[in-house]
């Protein structure tokens, strides 16, 4: 009896711990690191957005730090104090996408809570929503979020009666929509309303003056990660990275990185080119 217990009250502090690292936003624009012109940009485009309520839209390769910016915006933005919710609407299934960020009515379909549930949007109110992956919605949902956005209010699956919500949206894709728009799997209304602000971040390939400080970073913060601690990134690694076209954008930087402090032996100060 006990025991169940207490795997009870563990599932839920958990849930909660889940519910609390998605409804807040970690990073500010200082965490964004880099020096150059498509960097600098994109920042101060971003800041001029946070000090507005409009919706933004964060355009950029996969990796390339899109959820970054948009915790940025939300902490420096008159909403800091108000939840931010992060929603990867790849990861949901298409099924659950509508429910999730709508919430449901009582008796919606089988296996509803009693009582029905808040959605996304819902949890968000008063703060901002962050709708990664938009791209991968699908066109029943793009009408759900069209109305939103227009008319500031929502309708539970199953529910009659609008809801209304103060968020802001932030969303982001590495899709081409303009592509989707064309072949039909993309509202052209719903692109236009997302599309107020569209701020671009940049690969990393077009930002290679930025690997250096890029790779001081991941050396100090992986290596406090991993209890080693590499006394600096060797000039010629620096230089193969700089030949290296990253697909995979900052993120695979980071997890080379992470690799290579791994590679070290305890004796070895710097990281160097074997160790790639």
């Amino acid at each position: 009896h006990d025991i169940s217990e207490i795997r009870k009250l563990t599932e839920e502090l958990e849930l909660v711990k889940r519910l609390i690292r998605r409804m807040t936003a970690k990073y500010t624009f200082e965490d964004i690191i880099g020096e150059s012109e498509l960097v600098q940009a994109a920042i101060s485009q971003a800041r001029h957005a946070a000090d507005t309520p409009v919706t933004v839209l964060l355009r950029g390769e996969s990796g390339t730090g899109k959820e970054l910016f948009a915790h940025a915006i939300h902490n420096a933005s008159s909403r800091s104090r108000g939840p931010f919710v992060r929603v990867n609407c790849a990861a949901i299934a298409e099924s659950l996408l509508e429910s999730e960020l709508f919430g449901y009515e009582e008796g919606a379909f089988t296996g509803a809570l009693r009582g029905g549930k808040k959605g996304y949007f819902e949890e968000a109110n008063g703060g901002t929503i962050f709708l990664d992956e938009i791209g991968d919605v699908n066109l029943g949902v793009q009408a759900k979020l069209l109305r939103v956005l227009q008319e500031r209010e929502l309708t539970r699956v199953g529910g009659t009666k609008p809801i209304s919500i103060d968020v802001r949206v932030i969303a982001a894709t590495n899709a081409n929509l303009e592509q989707r728009i064309k072949e039909g799997s993309f509202r052209e209304d719903l692109y236009y309303r997302l599309n107020v602000v569209p701020i671009f971040i940049p690969a990393l390939r077009g930002r290679k003056e930025d690997i250096p400080v890029l790779a001081e970073f991941f050396r100090k913060k992986l290596g406090q990660e991993y209890g080693r601690k590499p006394a600096d990134v060797h000039p010629s690694v620096i230089r193969i990275f700089q030949d290296y076209d990253w697909p995979g954008n900052v993120r695979e930087l980071e997890n080379v990185i992470g690799r290579t402090i791994i590679n070290m032996n305890y004796n070895e100060e710097s990281i160097l080119p074997q160790h790639v």
